[in-house]
């Protein structure tokens, strides 16, 4: 059996739908639903993200038992810097020390993994990260 990922949905404060929208569109998804209180984007590779405006007032602790982040694969070191001009530029800040180099994950020595990481409003954990050669 193969099973790859179908779809993920995040249940998110109903005043930060356009930042997921934005952030996801800007990442080069396209949106296939938007509806009041839910959107939806959609990959070229026919996965989905869901968002739905209708989180209870508990806070995520991307730390505790759960999903961890999310990460999103860039195509070059440029992209990666290109995610983070557009999250500054939104007052997002980077998190641990990023955007840098991780020669402790990079495939081998001539390869690199460059990676961004920060919380949406919702503390939601992502990444955007080149995976490569350098």
């Amino acid at each position: 059996m193969k099973a790859p990922l179908g779809h993920i949905q995040f249940n998110v404060r109903q005043e930060n739908l356009p930042f997921y929208r934005d952030l996801l569109v800007f990442l080069g998804w396209e949106l296939i639903g938007d509806w009041p209180g839910m959107i939806g984007l959609g990959s070229v590779e026919g996965q989905s993200l869901w968002f739905s405006g209708a989180a209870t007032a508990v806070s995520n602790d991307y730390d505790g038992p759960g999903m961890n982040h999310l990460a999103f694969a860039a195509a070059s070191v440029a992209d990666v810097d290109e995610a983070v001009a557009f999250l500054t530029a939104r007052g997002v800040a980077s998190l641990f020390e990023t955007p840098r180099h991780r020669p402790e994950f990079a495939r081998d020595a001539q390869s690199t993994y460059y990676q961004v990481m920060f919380e949406s409003p919702d503390r939601i954990l992502f990444e955007i990260v080149y995976i490569g050669p350098l």
